[in-house]
């Protein structure tokens, strides 16, 4: 879009101001109405970004278009118009003679802000804060780099993009299911934190880090390992303004630690009431206190009753263990220095010490000695090569990213010790590598362990720990041991909805995956009704069109098949390839899948012809995707095949049948079960051409296969070698088809009788 220089044949973008890690702002002119305005321009997403995360990107985008344009208050910026052009979304603004917060304080060397200033702007924010919140609009992403100061002294709120409207939790949700944080971690409220329900009294508490740090120089918590941020946050009373800052007056360190209380209860009622506050400070009357900190002194050690302190359900969220320090206004940390030693009284064994004291010996205690404090540059390397491997996931390049996470686990163990959170977040990485790379088994060891770890340092019941505990659920079930599965899921379903509530995202997903696993025990109608009712609340709460909501229906369908049901399956299956394919694109994996499942359907259904041309269609889009030895592209090759045998055309089938087998052999190895499907389907076109010697050798080639992987006993062994014994009984055979007919009949007998 840069290149044309012209949006819409109106704003003609001048000179590039300001550049993000998701897009770019211009300083532009409005060619209708010849005025200068900033153009905010979302940078489009490569192939190489995961769907999901770019389409919550455009989502938000679009979202704090909408928010920004219905607010009319000097404080707030002005949106002028909003668009896509050329496949780009831009926000067209006011534009600003000013600096955010954050280039203050850059600007003055990092030094804090004069007193009258930041009274100041703290007056006039809470004034704009009242305005957003009488409209029904929580910011939820207040910090220094979201409020502008302009050279004229007017302050003004910026940056709408995950705003909640106060009636909008579809919305809100929507946004929040991908696992991008919301929030930045030096300026989050406890609730926030929690995953609890945020309301305007969240904004009250980031705009009190946000005059902490510019009335200080330093966040509430200086601190660069974003889980003791978060813990800070969380569980820790931070130090009184006036102890970095002697010359603060009384009022404005009251009013900050009044913004600070952990409990919302304890803050400020609203924004006006803020406001009354520094008004009565500023013309030296005294404020009334706020609940919390009625009696606490305004010098010395700082500490808040317990009824202030959130109780044991505030537990981290499980996006936190992925989740960055992201920037302070104060910038970043000089690689060289050591890390900053612990806010006074920050709870948590997760504090790095700065390694001047003498460790405990071990045992005395039974807590372990102190370790040296990693360098803030390594903790960062490590988180940022932590993300590469998240990536590389997401591309399907899972031996690579199992690599990077192991890698990253032995430096992080070495550094920060076994339990730590980071520690344990690689660890659980690499069991997801593992199990996507069909090796279950010791996928299961890697997640027990982290659940164990996790318990042991956060608890039975924190959010991470349940994490671990529904990935060892998922494996079992990759494992076949089914009921073992549906135990831990059980569990761990109580546990959340408990914790985090019936709605709460997690919740739905461990309810989904246990519908999933019922189907695999063989109690098809319990998890057709689960899955319904699931598919019913993610349609509630994330929209009918919702990934999350689609993979459900996608469940529904297949419990239906299950319960014979093919009619209703085949129309569910389609509307849900419908539905992803106006979401995700038309070639994405989880649409094509759904297709593949109707294909499947209609075939049930005796709708061959139709099957036959879904499948033509299927398996060259496939081939055209991921390339013509691709597994998927295969399957729908073998779809092909089977509806060409259903409708009598043999010779056809055995083509693609033979095909097919001999790309699988290639490929995935002789006795891969696709390959030995593939090479069933071969003998069964043999077989209806009556060309019974050359459908012996391959029913034998099956046999065999199955025999090394399964075992002769095998209910699916057994039934190859009866095909067997048909191909000789066929070609005249008769002696040696009774004798295989026998033998096959001892086999089932001795496999029916119970274990001794």
């Amino acid at each position: 879009m840069a290149d044309t220089r012209l949006i819409q044949s109106r704003y003609r973008l001048l000179e590039l101001i300001g550049r993000g890690g998701m897009g770019e702002v211009w300083r532009a002119r409005d060619e209708s109405l010849g005025r200068l305005v900033a153009v905010k321009c979302l940078k489009p997403m490569g192939p190489q970004h995961d769907q999901a995360f770019t389409r919550v990107l455009r989502e938000r985008f679009r979202r704090e278009a909408r928010v920004a344009a219905s607010l009319q208050h000097r404080g707030i910026t002005v949106v002028h118009d909003f668009g896509e052009h050329e496949g780009v979304l831009y926000l067209v603004m006011e534009l600003l003679d000013g600096h955010n917060l954050s280039q203050l304080l850059e600007e003055n060397q990092q030094r804090p802000l004069p007193v009258e200033q930041v009274v100041d702007i703290a007056d006039q924010v809470a004034d704009a804060l009242g305005y957003t919140h009488r409209q029904g609009i929580v910011h939820r992403d207040l910090k220094p780099a979201n409020i502008m100061r302009l050279t004229d002294g007017t302050v003004k709120i910026c940056d709408f993009g995950i705003a909640r409207l106060g009636h909008d939790i579809g919305v809100t949700s929507r946004l929040t299911t991908t696992g991008i944080a919301m929030g930045t971690p030096h300026y989050m409220s406890p609730e926030q934190i929690g995953g609890r329900e945020v309301d305007h009294r969240s904004d009250l508490y980031s705009l009190g880090c946000v005059l902490y740090e510019i009335a200080t120089g330093v966040p509430p918590f200086d601190l660069d390992d974003s889980w003791a941020v978060l813990v800070g946050h969380r569980d820790t009373q931070p130090e009184p303004p006036r102890t970095h800052r002697a010359e603060l007056p009384g009022f404005l360190d009251r009013v900050v630690l009044d913004l600070l209380a952990k409990a919302p209860d304890a803050r400020p009622a609203d924004a006006g009431d803020l406001r009354r506050r520094i008004v009565l400070g500023r013309t030296g009357e005294p404020a009334v206190p706020g609940p919390a900190y009625s009696s606490v002194p305004l010098t010395g050690p700082y500490h808040a009753p317990p009824s202030a302190l959130p109780g044991p359900e505030a537990e981290l969220p499980s996006w936190a263990r992925s989740m960055t320090t992201g920037h302070k206004a104060t910038g970043p940390v000089d690689p060289g220095l050591a890390l900053p030693g612990p806010a006074a009284g920050l709870t948590g064994r997760w504090t790095t010490t700065t390694g001047t004291a003498p460790a405990a010996p071990p045992g005395t205690d039974g807590v372990p000695p102190a370790r040296p404090a990693p360098s803030p540059g390594l903790l960062a390397a490590l988180a940022g090569r932590h993300s590469a491997g998240i990536d590389l996931g997401r591309l399907g390049r899972w031996e690579e990213a199992g690599d990077v996470h192991r890698s990253v686990a032995a430096q992080r163990e070495s550094a920060l010790g076994p339990d730590h959170p980071d520690t344990l977040a690689s660890r659980y990485e690499i069991g997801f590598t593992l199990s996507r790379t069909g090796r279950a088994a010791d996928a299961l060891r890697e997640f027990g362990q982290v659940a164990a770890g996790r318990e042991r340092t956060l608890g039975p019941g924190h959010p991470l720990t349940l994490a671990a505990r529904q990935e060892t659920a998922y494996v079992l079930g990759q494992l076949g041991r089914h009921f073992e599965a549906h135990q831990v899921y059980a569990a761990v379903l109580a546990a959340r909805t408990r914790s985090m509530g019936p709605d709460h995202p997690d919740t739905l997903r461990c309810r989904h995956n246990l519908a999933f696993n019922l189907s695999r025990l063989g109690r098809p109608e319990e998890s057709w009704q689960l899955a319904r009712e699931v598919a019913d609340d993610r349609a509630r709460l994330l929209g009918a069109t919702h990934p999350d909501t689609l993979a459900t229906r996608y469940e529904v369908a297949y419990t239906l098949g299950r319960l014979g049901r093919w009619a209703e399956a085949l129309e569910t299956y389609q509307d849900v390839a419908l539905a992803r394919a106006a979401t995700l694109g038309a070639d994405h994996p989880d649409t094509l899948a759904a297709r593949y499942e109707a294909g499947i359907s209609l075939g049930r259904l005796g709708r061959s012809a139709e099957a036959l041309e879904l499948y033509r269609a299927l398996a060259a889009d496939r081939t055209r995707v991921g390339g013509p030895s691709d597994a998927e592209t295969l399957r729908a090759r073998h779809g092909l095949g089977v509806n060409l045998g259903r409708m009598g055309r043999w010779e056809e089938a055995l083509t693609e049948a033979r095909d097919v087998c001999a790309i699988r052999r290639r490929t995935l190895g002789p006795d891969h079960p696709d390959t030995v499907i593939s090479c069933r389907e071969v003998a069964v076109a043999l077989g209806w051409l009556g060309r019974w010697a050359d459908a012996l050798t391959a029913y034998r080639q099956v046999a065999e296969a199955r025999g090394r992987v399964l075992g002769p006993d095998h209910p699916e062994t057994l039934t190859a070698r009866n095909d067997e014994a048909h191909c000789l009984d066929r070609l005249g055979r008769k002696d040696e088809a009774a004798e295989l007919y026998r033998t096959l009949a001892a086999l089932r007998a001795r496999s029916a009788l119970p274990p001794h």
